[in-house]
């Protein structure tokens, strides 16, 4: 959709001088009859003579001015009256109803809009090529620019999380040979890239495009798609430090460990799977996310049981990092703890410990449980229902009351204009008076939009608003609100009231008893309602009974009155030099259009000619704008904005507890909208999904381990994991942030199972053959130690560069920090982080430490006594 502003649509004004067309008893009734029926191409039919049939027409459409002024109007004997008699004729402008300037500049500016489900990108393009081609034509002191192109900050978003991905795949990759050598770490590091090719083909035969949702979704993947790839090359390493050929080895891991990959997977995608449910605009744009997760995991399954096997068979090697440590675990007969190297023998000797007191452990875990969420609720910060982040333009709504003239308006914008002409920060200024377009307050008389410089090269948006309110703060007769694009979708303020009522009386009472309320809390900013503007209407209160007497009604009424105002649309025609049709308006000149002359104004009646005023009342009226309702009943809205530094859902709280102390009438309905309700639905939607996910895990885990008491334990490790998040929103002072803060919080509850999966499925294999229980997990811990610390450690790194907004341009060797591109994800990512580490962490010591409380309840004390090993005893392990 293309809409053209600051335009003016041409017209053909026939003036008719009023005395004249009083005298011939002509009106504006009888005109557009008469334009009617002459100015149209009749077709009369057809004439069959036998020798052929021939089409008749009767052409009468006007084809320039002339036509129109030789117009016959009237007639009597072989007198006739033309247009011309009575009227001047002009090609000219419709009324002025907006001004446009760009850069202090008169413009025509043509505000264009993709359609749905276009590529936006490719859209920019194709219009800048237009403007290239049309610009040829055009005289060289015509100047033509694009002001604000979101494609523009699409480009930089996708750049900036481009280089996000590329820093990720590095970091892993890093890591991944740093701990399985170069050889083995190529063959982890094929599954990114390999899973990348495979998640974008799947969505691109669903029909979907990249973005950056779906950019992001590939960042939070990275340090997952090797997981599998680890768990199979760590495996197929320890068995050729055990002698076994390359060939046997991975094939032997592959199937060794396919269960383990395949219901680790089948977990993570098993949370992802609700959000596709997500319902609203919000669900319709985060649904990329999980839609990407799920490709990209489907094709690390391929690639880590099919594909990194493969190619193992032909290149693979054992790893020569901390060989002592693979050879002390890969033992046939018993193998010496002492012989353990580094952190595996330190994490031996620390899960030893542990196991001696498992109840104590759980204990603490419980304890731990009860504690923080108990200090997070003390501690609150507050919530938010998305981030806010830097923006590349704000646009300024012009509040001014009265019935003002165009111009008047358009004197008001010229002076805001030049009070924050002088602001460097502006990389253009585009205005507009007039209209303020769908959803602006009804006393919005223009706007003005700001687009902004580059993020680097100029101020903090919070310190650019601050300054255009203090430019902008004493003038007098209109308001500048400031107003940002806070995420794309909602209300544009955070906080909005809506009163509705039965009895619209009340309605004004209540909205003066809610903005006392906010008064007398502090901290609300740009407040307004809907109430109705300060304005007259001048309103003709017509006595029909009398205007009956005279043979009048109501149409006549309103023809004869917009004479006065607009003109009466008599027809179109299209000239010779224009391909648009013209429209013929008819009215009084312009000394004649005034507000006194509606009580001068003489109609035609059958029995001739009578003042207006016999029979229409003009009465000033309050305006009314707008009137809203629901099932019969008045609504108005209240909307706000808060203070620097404030948080919405605070106010909003703090709000809807003084008015359970001090309610409005009971007769009227006080609910909120704007973010709080966002947040309620949001809020619930994510716990559902977060529960569904936890359900379809538990299915897929009993069906694996058939063990409700392995469920547990594994699903254990989602609630160790929330309890790190709520800590590290503890130490940092950060507020939850509802979408980002819950979608992270599932995708970790996802996550952070894989690694009880492999430890319960290592210690169900072993602790067939072990001679204890002890020893069982003992020998897991020390086998699974390195894959589950550096599955972890993958998934950590690929995400820190967003959690600290740090992006790298390998090609330009430029490093960025806090790039906007990323404060979208950054909370989201800071959830995963410290979700997944805490629950690391504990998962190696709490998880050992439940096995071993359960076996302890189904044995005698002494039992578990004697199988306590004593210093340097060996702890026997079976070879596989």
């Amino acid at each position: 959709n293309a809409e053209i502003a600051g335009n003016r649509e041409e017209v053909v004004e026939i003036i008719i001088d009023p005395a004249r067309a009083a005298s011939y008893r002509l009106n504006s009734d009888e005109l557009g009859q008469i334009f009617a029926r002459a100015n149209r191409l009749v077709a009369a039919g057809r004439i069959d003579t036998g020798r052929g049939s021939f089409p008749i027409t009767v052409p009468g459409l006007f084809e320039n001015i002339d036509d129109i002024l030789n117009m016959l109007v009237k007639s009597q004997g072989n007198a006739v009256v033309r247009v011309r008699d009575i009227a001047d004729i002009k090609r000219t402008f419709k009324d002025r109803d907006s001004f446009v300037r760009v850069n202090g500049d008169p413009a025509v500016a043509i505000e264009i809009t993709k359609r749905s489900g276009a590529n936006l990108i490719l859209t920019a393009n194709n219009v800048r090529r237009s403007i290239e081609r049309a610009k040829a034509d055009w005289p060289t002191a015509l100047k033509v620019g694009v002001t604000q192109d979101k494609a523009q900050r699409i480009k930089i978003q996708i750049e900036g999380l481009q280089n996000s991905i590329l820093l990720a795949i590095f970091l892993v990759m890093a890591s991944v040979i740093a701990a399985l050598g170069p050889r083995s770490g190529f063959l982890v590091g094929l599954a990114i890239p390999g899973a990348f090719l495979m998640g974008i083909l799947f969505l691109f035969m669903s029909g979907l495009t990249m973005n950056s949702i779906v950019m992001f979704g590939l960042i939070l993947s990275v340090g997952m798609l090797v997981d599998g790839a680890i768990v199979v090359t760590e495996y197929a390493d320890r068995k050729m430090t055990e002698g076994l050929d390359r060939k046997e080895a991975y094939v032997m891991a592959a199937q060794r460990m396919a269960w383990p990959i395949i219901t680790s997977t089948a977990t993570t995608i098993a949370a992802f799977v609700p959000l596709l449910m997500w319902p609203g605009l919000m669900g319709q744009m985060m649904v990329y996310m999980p839609i990407t997760l799920i490709c990209v995991l489907t094709g690390s399954l391929l690639m880590a049981l099919v594909f990194v096997p493969s190619l193992g068979r032909l290149i693979g090697r054992p790893s020569e990092a901390d060989r002592g440590t693979m050879t002390a675990l890969s033992g046939e007969d018993r193998v010496d703890i002492e012989k353990l190297r580094g952190a595996t023998k330190t994490y031996v000797r620390v899960l030893s410990l542990a196991l001696q007191h498992p109840g104590k452990i759980l204990l603490g875990i419980v304890i731990l449980l009860v504690t923080v969420p108990a200090l997070y609720l003390w501690t609150m910060p507050g919530a938010v229902f998305f981030p806010d982040g830097e923006v590349d333009r704000a646009t300024l709504l012009i509040h001014g009351r009265g019935n003002l003239a165009i111009k008047e308006k358009d004197m008001l914008i010229r002076e805001v204009e030049q009070r924050i002409a002088e602001i460097p920060d502006f990389r253009s200024v585009y205005s507009r008076t007039g209209a303020s377009g769908q959803g602006a307050a009804s006393d919005v008389i223009g706007q003005i939009t700001v687009n902004f410089k580059a993020w680097k090269e100029r101020r903090p948006k919070n310190e650019i608003l601050k300054d255009i309110t203090a430019r902008t703060a004493d003038l007098v007769g209109i308001r500048v609100e400031p107003q940002i694009q806070r995420h794309g979708f909602g209300s544009n303020k955070p906080i909005e009231i809506e009163i509705n009522s039965a009895y619209p009386h009340l309605l004004i009472e209540a909205l003066d008893h809610i903005r006392e309320a906010m008064r007398t809390l502090s901290g609300f900013s740009a407040t307004e309602d809907s109430r109705p503007l300060p304005g007259i209407e001048w309103r003709l209160e017509v006595d029909r009974a009398q205007a009956a007497r005279f043979g009048i009604d109501l149409a006549s009424v309103g023809s004869a009155v917009r004479l006065i105002t607009n003109g009466v649309k008599l027809g179109t025609f299209r000239p010779d030099d224009s391909q648009e049709e013209v429209d013929i308006l008819v009215r009084y000149p312009k000394t004649f259009r005034s507000i006194s002359q509606l009580d001068k104004l003489r109609i035609d009646t059958p029995g001739g000619l009578i003042p207006i005023s016999n029979f229409v009342k003009r009465i000033p009226v309050q305006q009314e704008t707008q009137l809203r309702r629901i099932n019969g009943r008045r609504i108005m809205t209240i909307s706000s904005d808060v203070k620097s530094g404030i948080l919405a859902s605070q106010k909003v709280a703090e709000l809807k507890a003084w008015l359970k102390e001090n309610p409005v009438d009971p007769r009227v309905r006080v609910s909120f909208k704007g973010d709080d309700l966002d947040q309620r639905e949001s809020g619930a939607f994510l716990f559902t999904a977060f529960a569904t996910g936890l359900f379809l895990m538990a299915a897929i885990l009993l069906i694996q381990f058939n063990s409700f008491y392995a469920v547990l334990l594994i699903l254990s490790s989602v609630i160790l994991s929330t309890i790190g998040v709520l800590l590290g929103y503890i130490i940092t002072g950060s507020p939850f942030n509802i979408v980002m803060s819950g979608i992270g919080l599932i995708a970790l509850a996802g996550i952070v199972v894989n690694n009880n999966i492999v430890l319960i499925d290592t210690y169900v294999r072993l602790v067939k053959t072990a001679p204890s229980v002890f020893d069982a997990i003992i020998q897991t811990g020390a086998q699974r130690l390195r894959p589950v610390f550096l599955t972890t450690l993958t998934t950590v790194l690929g995400l820190l560069p967003m959690a600290n907004s740090l992006s790298i341009n390998f090609f330009t060797r430029r490093v960025t920090i806090n790039d906007p591109s990323t404060m979208w994800w950054q909370q989201l990512a800071f959830t995963i982080i410290c979700g997944l580490i805490f629950a690391t962490v504990l998962t190696l010591i709490v998880t050992p430490s439940a096995l071993m409380w359960k076996d302890q309840r189904r044995k005698e004390p002494k039992i578990e006594t004697a199988a306590k090993p004593k210093k340097g005893s060996g702890i026997q392990v079976p070879a596989e």
